[in-house]
C-alpha cells in the first residue's frame, strides 16, 4: 500500500487496529502513547510525531519502509 499523506496513514492505523480488535486505550498502552495521539493519529493529524506515529505501526505489526521515485 502506497502512503502519501497523514489521512492515508491514519487510515491504515485505523483499520489495522479494528482487524486486530484492539481499542485505542488498548493500543496506546502497548505502544507507550496516549489515547489522544492515537486518536490524532487515526484522524490525520499532520503534527503528529513522527517517531510515535512509526512505533504505533510497528505495534501493530506494520511494516514501515520507504523508497525514492526512481527506485
Amino acid at each position: 500500500m502506497q502512503i502519501s499523506n497523514s489521512q492515508a496513514f491514519g487510515e491504515l492505523i485505523k483499520t489495522e487496529r479494528k482487524r486486530q480488535k484492539v481499542t485505542q486505550a488498548e493500543l496506546a498502552a502497548l505502544a507507550g502513547v496516549g489515547i489522544r495521539f492515537v486518536r490524532e493519529l487515526e484522524n490525520g493529524k499532520e503534527t503528529c510525531q513522527f517517531g510515535l506515529a512509526i512505533g504505533v505501526a510497528v505495534t501493530l505489526g506494520i511494516s514501515v519502509t520507504a523508497s525514492t521515485r526512481d527506485s
